[in-house]
């Protein structure tokens, strides 16, 4: 989640030298219950104060937001009504919990897909300020599929992956635009709930409407994949593009572009995908060093995590400097890992 700090970051306010520190969990929860209750309660005060930055006006009432959910993801209906009832009811929390027309938020990422004839590699970046970011990664399995996925505003998706063997990440789109439709987050976790390949992940982005601009790169153990550029004033564009960054196909927001170095990271990673001789670990270890890895915190600009997803192989890894967590449906540990940020990169604590 974001609010006016993440705007000002991005067109360019002065960095905020400081040092950060964000608690990673993973959490093991096949149906909704106390673990993902008591994430809610730990995450409910920032939550609300963001939802209601802008006056609780500026937010749709619960009818809009339920029949919104209902009329263009109906099959997460069930899930929805259940989380709401273990949030305590509330109209504002079920309000929040839709993602319908959330404030807006704004994030940096770069991301890519590698898809070779032994293995399809989903790698990406997360640039955002990491106090911002909720550290929890879940595996549920609320719909009869099981998914490992960076959780976003309770029960959102940054990225993740499903045991059909679909993988899915998001980036911002590098435009201002707001308007009516739902957060990425509920979307991404929409596809890991109900779809099981490309074509059918392809589907549902080409028709479910979104309040912002992001670009959504999917791939799955078929080595397929695209990138869907997605925003609530046009139809969204769904190409087989490896690669994505923080615009859509040309520049719209400058200073944002220029802040984020969107132009100078995508290049990288097209150079990079395009090299047939690539293996997978140098895609991976680009990942590490500038110009995808950002040190930029003072501005929210700076890399949170890298994830790297193998759907073909149901494995999902996690990565800060020095530091990996391997994760896959068979083996998930419950563990926390402590991760310290500042002005010269970052280091586990």
């Amino acid at each position: 989640m974001s609010g006016e700090g993440g705007v000002a970051a991005a067109c360019g306010a002065p960095p905020i030298e400081m040092h950060k520190t964000l608690l990673f969990r993973t959490v093991h929860e096949a149906t909704p219950g106390a673990k993902w209750r008591a994430l809610f309660d730990y995450h409910w005060p920032a939550y609300e104060a963001w939802y209601l930055a802008e006056g609780e006006r500026e937010r749709p009432g619960y009818l809009a937001c339920y029949n919104a959910l209902r009329r263009h993801m109906p099959e997460l209906v069930d899930t929805y009504r259940t989380l709401c009832e273990l949030a305590g009811g509330g109209d504002l929390a079920a309000r929040l919990l839709s993602l319908y027309r959330p404030p807006p938020y704004i994030t940096g990422c770069s991301q890519a897909v590698l898809a070779r004839p032994a293995t399809t590699v989903l790698a990406r970046n997360y640039d955002y300020p990491p106090e911002l970011c909720e550290g929890t990664i879940l595996y549920t399995r609320w719909n009869g599929r099981g998914v490992i996925a960076m959780s976003d505003c309770l029960w959102g998706v940054l990225d993740g992956m499903n045991d059909r063997g679909l993988a899915v990440s998001l980036a911002f789109g590098g435009r201002r635009v707001v308007g009516e439709g739902f957060g990425a987050p509920i979307i991404l976790r929409y596809l890991l709930e109900f779809c099981d390949s490309v074509p059918e992940a392809a589907e549902v982005l080409a028709r479910v409407p979104t309040h912002m601009a992001y670009n959504i790169t999917v791939a799955d153990a078929a080595g397929r994949y695209v990138t869907a550029m997605i925003a609530p004033d046009r139809r969204a564009s769904i190409r087989r593009v490896p690669v994505a960054t923080n615009h859509q196909k040309k520049i719209e927001w400058y200073a944002h572009a220029l802040a984020s170095e969107t132009l100078i990271r995508e290049r990288q990673l097209s150079i990079l995908v395009d090299d047939e001789s690539t293996t997978e670990q140098r895609l991976i270890s680009a990942f590490f060093s500038p110009p995808l890895f950002r040190h930029d915190y003072g501005r929210g600009l700076g890399t949170v995590y890298t994830a790297v997803y193998r759907p073909r192989e149901g494995l999902a890894q996690f990565h800060w400097p020095g530091q990996w967590l391997d994760l896959s449906f068979d083996d998930f540990p419950e563990e926390h890992r402590r991760v310290r940020y500042g002005p010269g990169g970052s280091a586990m604590g």
